[in-house]
């Protein structure tokens, strides 16, 4: 699934491309996904320019003067720029055409992914309202997740990863994280001080950061015909890496569901 890095990487491979750029028509091929596509999209978009073009979360929200579409990838869902009428696949979508002729297409093989419109305020819209702060802002601290995390039962691996706690921080950034911190992933959150969940803020942000880096030099051009943005490649210190030694102490990195996700951790590092 992309996370927050994929998706910023996103963000930052089209915005040359249709920052500014008049929307001249929209193709819906297969609205069916997550909720249907509004089909007054087409209306409301045509004749629009894109005047910025932000991010919420996982969510990319594409600004007009009257209004904002809202666009989430999924688990499978990518965006690419095409400069010619290139012949939609299967699972190609929708298609948002541009008065220079450049179109951006969205695919989505397994339709988890969803566009909507707003003509309100789009960070008051139900899907967004109830985000916590954003991983990298100054809002995201080691104060902020102790006092988040009074009377928590649940695991911090679970407490991390939930959206109205923090956006961003995925399953693969989860794992990562708790590792950097030395905090075992079971661990209940209520039950963490507040100088282990400083550490924590500031390890959340490193890796975010590690991996938006990797996105920005491995991000190919968004302008091609295969549609491949060239995702991140971190140096996973845990995640996928189940019996192989942890890098810090050689014991081996064991993996345990939580949460019904893989967890991996190190048992010597982690406590």
């Amino acid at each position: 699934m992309p996370e927050l890095p994929e998706v910023e990487t996103t963000r930052i491979g089209i915005a040359p491309h249709v920052l500014g750029e008049t929307v001249k028509d929209v193709i819906i091929r297969d609205g069916r996904l997550r909720w249907p596509v509004p089909k007054q999209i087409r209306k409301k978009l045509a004749g629009a320019a894109i005047c910025k073009l932000s991010r919420r979360g996982k969510y990319l929200l594409f600004h007009t003067e009257s209004g904002c579409m809202i666009l989430h990838l999924g688990m499978s869902g990518s965006l690419r720029i095409l400069t010619s009428d290139v012949s939609p696949e299967k699972h190609d979508h929708v298609d948002i055409i541009f008065d220079s002729g450049s179109r951006l297409r969205f695919r989505d093989p397994r339709r988890f992914g969803c566009i909507l419109w707003t003509e309100d305020d789009p960070l008051q819209h139900d899907l967004l309202s109830h985000l916590g702060p954003e991983p990298l802002s100054e809002d995201l601290d080691g104060d902020y997740l102790f006092q988040k995390s009074r009377k928590r039962t649940q695991s911090i691996k679970t407490f991390i990863m939930d959206s109205r706690t923090v956006v961003g921080v995925g399953n693969i950034y989860a794992n990562e994280t708790l590792f950097a911190a030395g905090i075992h992933p079971k661990r209940q959150a209520g039950r963490i001080t507040k100088a282990r969940y400083g550490k924590l803020a500031v390890c959340i942000k490193d890796v975010l950061k590690k991996a938006l880096a990797k996105g920005g030099t491995t991000l190919r051009d968004f302008v091609n015909g295969e549609g491949e943005p060239g995702y991140f490649r971190m140096d996973l210190q845990v995640y996928g890496r189940a019996g192989g030694p942890c890098f810090m102490c050689k014991s081996p990195i064991k993996v345990q569901r939580l949460g019904q996700r893989s967890t991996f951790y190190c048992p010597v590092c982690q406590t």
